[in-house]
Formats: C-alpha cells, sequence, structure tokens
C-alpha cells in the first residue's frame, strides 16, 4: 500500500523507550500520531533493554489498554512484549497493521519462531535494526582478535597464580596476518574497516558474491574452506537460518590452518560446538572469543565456561548505552521511506528469515 504525507499513519510503541526517542519520532511529521503509554511498558533494567523488567505484570484493565493501543496502530516500534507470541497475536488481531520495526539486528529468528504462515508474513513487512550494532559488534571482534594473538587468556592465568614465567613468550602480530569474515554484511564490512586499519588482508563470504572494495577475495560458502587455508583469524558475523546451520563443523574447521584465532559475533547455531572443541583441544584453533552460542543461556555443564582458551560473553557484545537513540534514529530514517511509499530497507525475508 502507498502512502503520503496526508496519509494519517498511527505509530504504536509496543517496547519501552526514553520519552526523548518518542518524542524524536513524533517529530518525522505531523500526519503521524505517535502511541506511547508508558505506564504500560516494563521499566528497562539497562541501557537498551527491550523486553524490560521480567516481573513487570499489567493488571488485566492494562493488558487489554495495551492490545488496544497496538490494535489501532498501522506501525509498530518493537514487537508486542518483544517476543514471537506477540507478533503472532498482533498478526491475527491487527488488520491495519503494515510494518513492524524488530529491536534486533537478527529477528528473523523471532518472525520464525511466531509460526505465522507465509501468506500473514505478505500482509505486513517486518524491519530490523540492522547496521545499528555493526559498530560495536565489529569491536568486539577486534578486541577477540587481539586477545588472541596477545595471548591475554594465558596472561589472566598466570596473573590469577602469580607466576612470572622465567622463559617469555612471544606474541603474534596482527599487521600483515590474514582475516576471513564470514557475512560481508554491515557487521562483516565494519569488522573488515577495523582488521584493514590494524593491518590485516580481509576475504570473506558472501550469499551473492561480487568484488568488494578493500576485500581481497570475496567467495560464497561453498568456497569458505578455501579462504581459511591462509586465514590467521576468522570471524564469523553469519544469522542462523537453515543454510548456515553448523556450517562451521569438523571439515570447516579441518580446513583452518593450525592456531586460527576464531570470533563468533552472528548467531551460536552457525557453529558445531562440539566440533570446536576438538578444535580446540587438537590445536587447529588457537583461542575462540564466542559472543553466541548454540542454546542460550549457555548451560551451565557446558566446557566452553571453563575452558582455558575460550571467553564467554553473554549476548552483550552489541550492547551500547546510545543503542536506543541509534535505533529510534534508524527507525525515524526508515518511517520517513514509509510516508514517502518507498521501499523500506532490512526487510525479513518471510521464507529464509534473514
Amino acid at each position: 500500500m502507498m502512502n503520503t504525507m496526508t496519509t494519517k499513519t498511527t505509530v504504536a510503541i509496543a517496547v519501552p523507550l526514553e520519552a526523548e526517542q518518542v518524542e524524536r519520532i513524533r517529530a518525522v511529521d505531523p500526519s503521524v500520531t505517535v502511541l506511547y503509554e508508558p505506564d504500560l511498558l516494563p521499566p528497562e533494567r539497562f541501557p537498551a533493554d527491550h523486553s524490560g523488567d521480567p516481573d513487570f505484570k499489567r493488571t488485566p484493565a492494562q493488558e487489554e489498554q495495551y492490545w488496544s493501543m497496538l490494535n489501532q496502530a498501522q506501525v509498530l516500534y518493537g514487537l508486542p512484549n518483544e517476543s514471537p507470541s506477540g507478533l503472532a497475536r498482533i498478526a491475527r488481531d491487527n488488520p491495519r497493521l503494515q510494518w513492524v520495526h524488530a529491536m534486533a539486528a537478527g529477528a528473523g529468528g523471532a518472525v520464525k519462531a511466531s509460526g505465522l504462515d507465509q501468506e500473514t508474513l505478505l500482509k505486513f513487512k517486518v524491519t530490523t535494526s540492522a547496521g545499528v550494532h555493526a559498530l560495536p559488534l565489529a569491536e568486539f571482534a577486534a578486541l577477540g582478535i587481539l586477545n588472541g594473538f596477545k595471548r591475554s587468556a594465558e596472561l589472566a592465568q598466570d596473573q590469577a597464580a602469580k607466576v612470572w614465567p622465567e622463559l617469555r613468550t612471544p606474541t603474534r602480530l596482527v599487521s600483515g596476518s590474514t582475516l576471513v569474515v564470514t557475512g560481508l554484511g554491515e557487521i562483516g564490512l565494519e569488522t573488515a574497516r577495523i582488521a584493514r586499519a590494524l593491518g590485516m588482508t580481509v576475504s570473506g563470504t558472501k550469499r551473492n558474491v561480487e568484488p568488494i572494495e578493500g576485500i581481497e577475495q570475496v567467495a560464497g560458502n561453498d568456497g569458505l574452506a578455501g579462504l581459511l587455508a591462509s586465514a590467521d583469524a576468522v570471524v564469523n558475523t553469519l544469522p542462523g537460518t537453515p543454510y548456515t546451520e553448523k556450517l562451521f563443523n569438523r571439515g570447516v574447521f579441518a580446513a583452518m590452518k593450525p592456531g586460527t584465532v576464531f570470533v563468533n559475533v552472528g548467531r551460536g547455531t552457525v557453529v558445531d560446538e562440539d566440533a570446536l572443541l576438538e578444535a580446540l583441544g587438537n590445536g587447529q584453533v588457537s583461542y575462540a572469543c564466542l559472543d553466541v552460542f548454540a542454546v542460550e543461556p549457555l548451560p551451565l555443564d557446558s566446557p566452553l565456561w571453563n575452558h582455558p582458551k575460550v571467553m564467554v560473553s553473554p549476548h552483550t557484545s552489541a550492547l551500547s548505552a546510545a543503542e536506543n537513540r541509534l535505533i529510534a534514529e534508524r527507525f525515524c530514517s526508515n518511517l520517513g521511506i514509509f510516508l514517502a511509499g518507498g521501499d523500506l530497507p532490512h526487510l525479513v525475508d518471510p521464507v529464509h528469515f534473514y
């Protein structure tokens, strides 16, 4: 459906958001009505806590008011209750719904988990906040690479044990080394930018293989093993889809040269964790910096918790104090496109869910 600047559009804020950012959305265009009831939204426990306090409960009257508000809108800022079930309910109950903007960069998983059939999903659009998290994720990836090259895990162990080794162990130079990035999207390209600033040569994979300025080689996933033979470090940024499920398996880890540093800021399902543990054990991987896992929270009995060559981050590397502002700015930009009847960026594919 085409929109014009004179068409009345109602936006409902479905997730916790600061009043300052709500006003930013209101200022996009006078034709936009923004529905925002902070008393109906759980308080944030930390910046960009899109789900809010889990102990927050609406009264029956507030629950009715919340859904009544959402059902008046053509556009939602956030998934209702930040949940797949909330998305399923609003898709069923709100016939005027045209667009939902998700807080996550990888919102395809939530859309898939909603269980909505393709016919229903084609009735409205879901956009993600892809790109907003690119810089913090890229900085975290650089941290992982530097940790691996500079032996930070071993230094921490020696410090904890108050050990001053008699023989000094050299570290590796990042400059002049080779990085492979799986997934040369916005996060992957930002990672490549920082890596090149550190003096690294960067190659990587992309679903649609095409030359990219500053990238030495670009291949599809079927060409990944060939890239890995010369890689000193590997950063995964790929989303979790049926096409990426356990992409990093025993064969792929075996294709790496001994001592490769591995960083995962994509999705945990892309990695066969048993295969990763074997690669850590046999030296193919010298260090792994992991922000995501196949099961989250990471089970208490996972050997990754206590592995001396692994950093475990609780899926927090994308968080920053500026996140809500950046997402709101992205939404405002998209809202302008929506009002003008343009093509929204970062749409969730209703078939492949990425």
